[in-house]
């Protein structure tokens, strides 16, 4: 999921409505690209952009709610003033947006679109206009600096960083604070990437590629300078490009497809490596996924990239189980276990609202039943790459530990370890075995 900076498909007060619904269900415990996907299309991006902006300022924006309003608004008046904050704080970011007036206007009239804020607006004309003279505030006045860390994590998820990467920490929330950058991974069975970057630059869409991420050369990986719609794209919908992290490109070329290989992508959905392994070798591939709906996720990318053939199955079923397998082993699995996705949330910045303690440790076992269930699929001489998007050594290097101790045939191999958020990379998790005998 990458937002794009204002985009204006909607009228701004209904979007800051919308928006504040869907934050809403965000704090209930609903993921973020489930609310996005009730949406009408013609809603979606700016309401995409609008939320993803309103939970990363989250931090500043609640401490302005909180100076002009020092009891705690209901819910719905909070989520729709922390939508209508972020538009300020973006504007002071980078020197584009909305004019102030436009905002706090925008934002009273938008009150009128749900019966549980229509009460509010003079509480929130009052508030805004007082933000407005904070954050954009008469020329020649000094503005305020730069938020520290804007981006909310709860008590725990920070400490378990400051642990870990007690020099480090801070730069991670940095990255993950800023707007997740569009970056394409080229179908190199349609084009090369000089090829489609001509393409591109022909339409006028500036990009540089990404030459390796953690010591590992990529041939596929472009960074757009500005993001565009995937509809403006060339050959998006005939399958010549994808939208991929540069981080999560590193999986199909660790794997190393070959011709005439069986593997399986044990945890496939939406399936973009399933994909890049396709990409790269006329192999036999398995995707499998638990989740119904995610399951058609996967064959709409096969049907895209036209990498659909009768040596692709696309299977519903439990990893941690055998009841689906046909009892033929893999040559190689890829196993992007459930995670956190601590290391994605540049992208899906709903999830430290999300999470809990508690998960971690859950995911744990569920992490290590995939893998025991994984391991007895695989040949001898086989290959597995255990991959999670997480910053949580209890997702990464700590299982791998645990993994090669509890398996006498698994030998490590060299592979990235963690890879903490970059510009150009989400943070992931990387471990790579071979099965030495049976």
């Amino acid at each position: 999921m990458t937002d794009k900076k204002t985009p204006h498909s909607l009228p701004l007060s209904e979007a800051i409505s919308i928006t504040a619904q869907a934050v809403g269900e965000v704090m209930s415990g609903r993921s973020l690209t489930e609310v996005l996907d009730q949406l009408e299309p013609h809603e979606r991006p700016i309401v995409q952009s609008l939320s993803f902006d309103a939970l990363r300022k989250w931090v500043r924006s609640h401490e302005l709610i909180k100076e002009f309003i020092p009891k705690n608004p209901p819910p719905e008046v909070d989520h729709l003033l922390s939508v209508a904050i972020a538009l300020f704080l973006n504007e002071n970011a980078d020197g584009k947006g909305y004019a102030a007036h436009t905002i706090v206007d925008q934002a009273v009239s938008a009150c009128a679109n749900y019966d549980k804020t229509m009460y509010a607006k003079g509480l929130v004309n009052a508030v805004l206009r007082k933000v407005s003279l904070i954050v954009q505030p008469p020329e020649g006045e000094p503005r305020f600096p730069p938020d520290p860390i804007p981006m909310f994590v709860p008590s725990w998820w920070r400490a378990n960083l400051k642990r870990h990467y007690s020099k480090a920490w801070q730069s991670i929330l940095f990255a993950q604070a800023k707007r997740a950058p569009l970056i394409l991974r080229i179908n190199q069975k349609q084009y090369s990437r000089d090829q489609y970057q001509t393409l591109l630059s022909e339409l006028g869409i500036a990009s540089t590629p990404i030459e390796d991420v953690a010591g590992v050369k990529l041939s596929s990986a472009l960074l757009l300078s500005n993001p565009v719609p995937v509809s403006d794209l060339p050959g998006f919908y005939s399958g010549a490009a994808s939208v991929q992290d540069a981080g999560a490109q590193i999986a199909a070329l660790l794997l190393n497809p070959q011709s005439g290989e069986r593997i399986l992508d044990a945890c496939a959905a939406p399936g973009g490596k399933t994909a890049h392994l396709l990409e790269l070798a006329n192999c036999e591939m398995v995707a499998l996924e638990l989740d119904g709906d995610r399951l058609s996720k996967i064959g709409g990318n096969l049907d895209r990239l036209r990498l659909h053939s009768d040596k692709v199955q696309v299977l519903r079923g439990d990893a941690s189980k055998a009841s689906w397998w046909d009892g033929i082993p893999f040559d190689k699995i890829l196993l992007d276990a459930p995670c956190s996705a601590s290391g994605i949330v540049a992208r899906h910045p709903d999830i430290p609202f999300l999470r809990r303690e508690a998960d971690i440790k859950s995911l744990q076992q569920k992490q290590r039943g995939i893998l025991e269930q994984a391991w007895k699929m695989l040949k001898a001489e086989g290959l597995l790459l255990y991959v999670t998007c997480s910053v949580f050594p209890e997702e990464g290097e700590e299982q791998a530990i645990w993994f090669a101790a509890e398996h006498g045939n698994a030998v490590r191999l060299g592979a990235p370890g963690q890879i903490l958020p970059t510009d150009v990379s989400d943070g992931f998790y990387y471990a790579l075995f071979k099965k030495n005998g049976p």
